[in-house]
């Protein structure tokens, strides 16, 4: 039986033949996460690290039972004690049931996380989307200031500015506290009311369980009918608003881009006041790469201590395919410092020898045991390395060897007993 991988997964490979599918090269990859793991040390934040299941209840409460997450898309199977459990589709929840359980507050009032791994959501596969994805996520707990959303919101856009994506945007919004939010709820309801009919089936569903989501529908004549509704800008408390003004204040001294959005709401129930995306023109309907925004009561209402909070999540896969549409430059690939090539037995029982040493010492190194040399050329330089040896009888018998550089095709020679310190003070050099 020939297995064939899951619809909405993928596989990262050490190399990609198809031109289109690059992102997946594990190269790019690492290096992504090496970029991701240096900025969250730059702003202070410290990694996490949550299970890839969780109970179901926890993604009930934490996300809200009428988000698409929790009623259409998550995985949720039944465990040997018939506990009901689900794939992780999102990682805030599971942060804050940490943090919680673990009692992390008592290390301080301002604690500051980050988060790389697989999320899962039951969802129809397309560019930008898949069943298994993954996400580099931060979340800020205990500081409510518009400083604070300043900083991840920052934090986000530095990332994307180190990975070198252009064209992006900021959409803001504010959705107030929660007395907003239900104000603002009736006079929507109020305003569409008269229009129920002319909604898509969707929407008429979510009319009746979360009509904020109806502000992000992508049918075209819904969102010409929402040109006239009211906006919740309108009806932010007086709290929520000096805080918004001061976060607008705060982005344009830093000189970030932005521009207020009021049918922005997010996906998710547990968002109030500050939410946010940036959005790239690449990936069509699936144009927003990374999200967030700020989730205040969502710690108490998992039992723990109740403390402002801000995060954002930002899609992996959806990152590398627009560093690829802006052909954003990458490191190459890892390679070989050099490739040792013996032409005899015991030739090849030396280089083994010199291979390991070379190796212990930190030095990336391979054998290429074909002893045609110029198919052994070939194959070091199709590897990257940037040294290659040639040892025969001859070499052996006078203690000598020539290091060819791939690069500029110069030889130099050497005594083999001196090839690891060559090697090493040339790396060290250069």
């Amino acid at each position: 039986m020939k297995y064939q991988i899951p619809k909405g997964t993928f596989d990262i490979l050490p190399t990609e033949a198809k031109e289109q599918n690059k992102w997946k090269e594990s190269s790019r990859w690492h290096y992504l996460e090496e970029t991701m793991r240096q900025l969250a040390l730059d702003y202070g934040f410290r990694e996490i690290r949550t299970p890839i299941f969780e109970q179901t209840d926890l993604f009930i409460r934490g996300v809200g039972e009428t988000s698409d997450i929790v009623s259409k898309e998550m995985y949720t199977f039944k465990d040997k004690g018939d506990r009901s459990m689900s794939l992780r589709p999102e990682g805030t929840a599971s942060v804050i049931r940490s943090f919680v359980e673990n009692g992390l507050q008592q290390f301080g009032s301002n604690q500051k996380f980050f988060y790389i791994g697989p999320f899962f959501r039951y969802d129809r596969p397309q560019a930008g989307r898949y069943r298994q994805f993954h996400q580099f996520g931060v979340e800020a707990i205990g500081q409510g200031s518009p400083e604070q959303d300043l900083e991840v919101i920052d934090m986000l856009f530095e990332l994307y500015r180190r990975l070198g994506l252009k064209n992006l945007k900021v959409m803001l919004n504010s959705l107030g506290g929660p007395g907003t939010r239900q104000i603002y709820k009736e006079k929507l309801l109020d305003f569409l009311r008269p229009h129920f009919t002319s909604l898509s089936p969707e929407s008429q569903i979510r009319f009746e369980k979360n009509p904020l989501r109806i502000l992000d529908s992508k049918d075209q004549k819904e969102q010409a009918l929402l040109e006239g509704a009211p906006t919740i800008l309108d009806e932010l408390d007086p709290e929520s608003r000096t805080h918004f003004e001061e976060l607008c204040d705060l982005l344009k001294m830093q000189e970030i881009p932005f521009e207020i959005e009021p049918k922005l709401v997010r996906g998710l129930d547990y968002y109030n006041r500050t939410v946010f995306e940036i959005t790239s023109d690449v990936l069509g309907a699936q144009n927003t790469i990374g999200a967030g925004g700020r989730y205040d009561g969502l710690s108490a209402l998992l039992g723990g201590p109740d403390l402002p909070s801000i995060g954002f999540s930002t899609g992996m896969e959806r990152i590398l395919q627009t560093m690829d549409g802006q052909s954003a430059p990458f490191p190459p690939p890892p390679a070989p410092y050099i490739c040792l090539i013996p032409l005899s037995d015991e030739a090849k029982t030396a280089c083994i020898q010199t291979l390991y040493a070379l190796r212990h010492e930190k030095v990336a190194a391979e054998l290429i045991t074909t002893k045609k040399i110029q198919k052994a050329l070939q194959t070091a330089s199709d590897l990257g390395a940037q040294f290659s040896i040639i040892l025969g009888d001859d070499e052996l018998e006078k203690g000598l060897v020539q290091v060819k550089n791939m690069t500029s095709r110069d030889s130099t020679q050497i005594r083999w007993e001196e090839l690891i310190s060559f090697l090493l003070n040339h790396r060290n050099n250069s």
